[in-house]
C-alpha cells in the first residue's frame, strides 16, 4: 500500500493552517482525481473518492479494484467545503460513500455535475442535503468571485442526451486571480484546447492512466498526451492524476515526466495528501 504524505489529523491540520489571503491558491491531491483547493478561505473539492466502495463492489468479480494508495482522510472530517464537482457517473468520481458524509459535515454544498447524471446522483446521495448544479459545456455558473464553467470531456466519446447535454464534463474554475482546470476523465478534444487557450490556466489536473481496451473501462489521456495538451493550451502548471489508485487501471508517472521535460511544460507530480501553493508571481511548496 502506498502511504499518503499526509493523512487524517496531519492533513486536516495542514488544511487548517493554510492562509486565507486572496493572492494565494492552496492545492491538495487527495488521490485518484480528487483535489481540494482553497482560495480566500473558501474550499472546493474536485471529484473526491474517499472510500473503499469500488474495492468492496468488485471484490468477487473478474475485475477487482485493488486499492494501491491508502485513503488520506475521512470525508466526514472535511469542513468549510462550499463547492464539489462530479465530472461523470463513474463511482470514483461520483461516490455516494464519499459525498453523503461530506454533506453531513457541509450541509448544502453546491454539487456541479452533468445534467444527465443528476437522477443517478440523487439515488446515490439519498436524502443528503446537497444543492445540485447542472453543468455542461454550455453552462456557466457566475458566483461573484467564483465562476464555474463546463468544458467538454471525451470519455471515450462525447455522449449527449436528447437535449444535447453531455454525460461527461470537465470544469474551468476561476476564483479571484486564479484559473483552474479539472478535465474529469477525457481523451484529447480540440474544444478543450480552444477553451483553455481562451482562458489561460494557472493549474490543470489531467489524467495519465491512458486508454487500454483490455482493461474493459473507458480510457483517458496517457502521460505524453497530457503533457502535450497542457503545452498546447499554455497551462502554467500541470499536475497528473488518475493513477496509483487501482492496480488494474494505472500507469507510472515516468512517461508524463519525460514528455513534460521534452516539451518544456512546467509540471508537478504530487503525493497523496501533499499541498502545493500557487501565488501570482511564483510557485512554492508548503
Amino acid at each position: 500500500m502506498i502511504a499518503a504524505l499526509q493523512k487524517d489529523e496531519a492533513l486536516l491540520a495542514d488544511i487548517a493552517a493554510a492562509n486565507g489571503d486572496e493572492h494565494t491558491l492552496h492545492v491538495w491531491w487527495l488521490g485518484q482525481s480528487g483535489f481540494l483547493v482553497q482560495w480566500a478561505g473558501e474550499r472546493m473539492l474536485f471529484d473526491p473518492y474517499l472510500s473503499d466502495s469500488l474495492t468492496k463492489k468488485y471484490a468477487s468479480t473478474d475485475k477487482p479494484h485493488v486499492r494501491m494508495t491508502e485513503r488520506c482522510v475521512d470525508p466526514g472530517s472535511l469542513t468549510c467545503i462550499t463547492r464539489v464537482t462530479a465530472s461523470h457517473v463513474h463511482t470514483d468520481h461520483l461516490d455516494g460513500a464519499t459525498l453523503a458524509p461530506l454533506a453531513e459535515a457541509n450541509p448544502g454544498f453546491r454539487l456541479y455535475l452533468p445534467h444527465p447524471v443528476i437522477p443517478e446522483a440523487k439515488k446515490r446521495l439519498r436524502d443528503a442535503e446537497v444543492r445540485f448544479c447542472a453543468t455542461g459545456d454550455r453552462d456557466l455558473h457566475d458566483e461573484g468571485e467564483w465562476q464555474i464553467r463546463g468544458v467538454i470531456a471525451k470519455h471515450n466519446e462525447v455522449v449527449r442526451d436528447e437535449l444535447g447535454n453531455s454525460h461527461c464534463t470537465g470544469f474551468l474554475v476561476k476564483c479571484g486571480p486564479f484559473t483552474i482546470y479539472h478535465s474529469g476523465d477525457t481523451l484529447w478534444h480540440d474544444d478543450i484546447v480552444r477553451v483553455l487557450r481562451e482562458n489561460r490556466c494557472d493549474i490543470a489536473f489531467l489524467p495519465i492512466n491512458g486508454n487500454k481496451p483490455e482493461r474493459r473501462v473507458a480510457g483517458n489521456l496517457n502521460g505524453t498526451e497530457a503533457a502535450a495538451l497542457a503545452k498546447a493550451c499554455g497551462v502554467r502548471l500541470v499536475v497528473p492524476c488518475h493513477y496509483e489508485m487501482f492496480e488494474f487501471n494505472t500507469e507510472t508517472t515516468e512517461e508524463f515526466v519525460h514528455a513534460c521535460e521534452r516539451l518544456g511544460q512546467p509540471f508537478r507530480v504530487m503525493r497523496c495528501g501533499e499541498r502545493i501553493v500557487l501565488q501570482r508571481d511564483h510557485l512554492a511548496t508548503a
